[in-house]
């Protein structure tokens, strides 16, 4: 008896993690449905971690490019100017990067509609598209009741079901 109730703690980490993922697939399926980018539709992942007395679940975008989009569509982006950097110009001007670029098919610099636009282009901003956080105040309930399936599946009179193998995505 006394290794049983040992071994608990240990058995209900993989089930309150698994509970945790749950739950947190509900949000993350709810962001998917709302973004309005593919990239950071496709970038989102869950995530949890034990910690000394409680299971946290994560959800967030891969990093790089896409992280980048889910932030500016999440908080939108303030008023700003876009330049070619110094250090990228090897001794061109920004027209002649523009030309090179467009004649070898590659991304245009302060080029837009197929116009040169100049040294500075004044960007002003993007208004915000909220997903994580709306996701989350919308789908708390449903993410909280799918946890509790994925535990009464796994916690039963007859003792503690094992995690399945796999984990965070």
């Amino acid at each position: 008896m006394r290794r049983f109730l040992t071994n608990i703690p240990e058995q209900m980490d993989g089930v309150l993690r698994g509970a945790a993922r749950a739950g947190g697939k509900v949000v993350a399926d709810e962001i998917k449905d709302t973004t309005p980018s593919e990239e950071v539709r496709d970038n989102i992942r869950i995530r949890t971690k034990a910690e000394s007395d409680h299971i946290r679940v994560r959800i967030d975008v891969k990093d790089r490019w896409a992280r980048s989009l889910g932030i500016w569509l999440e908080y939108g982006t303030d008023p700003h100017f876009i330049s070619v950097d110094e250090s990228q110009r090897g001794g061109r001007s920004v027209g002649r990067i523009n030309t090179l670029a467009k004649d070898s098919d590659k991304g245009h610099s302060l080029l837009i509609g197929g116009n040169f636009v100049g040294s500075t282009v004044f960007h002003p901003g993007a208004r915000p598209h909220p997903a994580f956080r709306p996701a989350l105040d919308r789908k708390e309930a449903e993410a909280v009741a799918a946890a509790q399936a994925y535990i009464n599946t796994r916690v039963s009179r007859a003792g503690i079901k094992r995690e399945p193998a796999g984990g965070d995505e």
